[in-house]
This record gives C-alpha cells, sequence and structure tokens, in this order.
C-alpha cells in the first residue's frame, strides 16, 4: 500500500486513535493514532500505512483542517427554496448551486415526517462528506411542517 492525499472527514475519534473516510472514494482508514482529530472535522492531507502490518494507518501531513458545523435551524426555508418545490413531487430533490461556493438541496417529503426527515439529514454522515467535497463548513437545514419542504444548505462560513 502506499501514501493517499486526499480529503477526509473524522467518523469517530479516540484519545489514541481516530477513523477517517476518504470523501471521494469513500475509502476507510484506521489511525494508529489520533493526532487531535475530532468527529466532523475534515482534514486534507496525506496518509500512510503503518509499518510492519500496515493495518492502521497514520497522517503524514496536513494541509488544511477545519470543522463542519451542523445547525438544525428553527428557520422556515427561504422565499427562493419555497419556489424551488413548489413544482416538485414528494422525494424529489433539487439542487442548486449558490453564489460563490456550496450549494442548496431542497426536498419535497409527506408532511408528517418533515421532523424526522430532518434529524436523518443531520445524522447522516454523507452530509459532513457531501459538506466537505462542497468546501461548506456550516451545513443549515431548514424545515417547514405546513408544505413538506426541507432545505439543506451548504454553505462556506
Amino acid at each position: 500500500m502506499t501514501e493517499q492525499t486526499s480529503t477526509f472527514v473524522v467518523t469517530h475519534a479516540e484519545s489514541e486513535s481516530a477513523v477517517v473516510r476518504d470523501v471521494e472514494t469513500a475509502q476507510v482508514h484506521t489511525l494508529g493514532s489520533n493526532p487531535g482529530l475530532e468527529v466532523h472535522d475534515v482534514i486534507e492531507a496525506t496518509v500512510a500505512p503503518e509499518p510492519p502490518l500496515e493495518v492502521t494507518w497514520e497522517v503524514i501531513d496536513v494541509d488544511d483542517r477545519r470543522s463542519i458545523e451542523l445547525v438544525d435551524s428553527d428557520l422556515a426555508p427561504t422565499q427562493h427554496a419555497t419556489e424551488l418545490a413548489a413544482d416538485a413531487d414528494v422525494g424529489d430533490l433539487i439542487q442548486e448551486e449558490r453564489a460563490g461556493t456550496g450549494e442548496i438541496h431542497v426536498f419535497r417529503v409527506p408532511e408528517a415526517e418533515v421532523e424526522s426527515a430532518a434529524q436523518d439529514i443531520l445524522e447522516d454522515e454523507e452530509t459532513i462528506a457531501r459538506a466537505a467535497r462542497l468546501e461548506a463548513v456550516r451545513v443549515e437545514v431548514r424545515r417547514s411542517a405546513d408544505d413538506g419542504v426541507l432545505s439543506v444548505r451548504y454553505l462556506p462560513d
């Protein structure tokens, strides 16, 4: 095995070890030590297998490190997000790039499932990985139970 340089999200962290996942390939690496990482941290780094067994990995170099903030907002989706969802059917996903960096994802869900859908998004490891790919540092989930609209805003800061 050889070194790998990529963007990783920290999925598990203890004082003496951590688990990171490559946000592009979804490959998981168990680190034999923890260089101060916390769950939801995103690192642009190089990792390499630790000898002699090459079962665990070590962080060789970190180019960038940031945390992803997950925000369960009590705000309703913006008027723009509501307009995007107006013609969508339940289950549809609308993705729109934000001006500059980031994206907005708008979902239509059954009105009775808005709360559970919002919690699923906040707890899904892929939400953090997507934020890392989009170079976002904040993920904001807004919802409206009145019309079944859920918006997920991947924000640069």
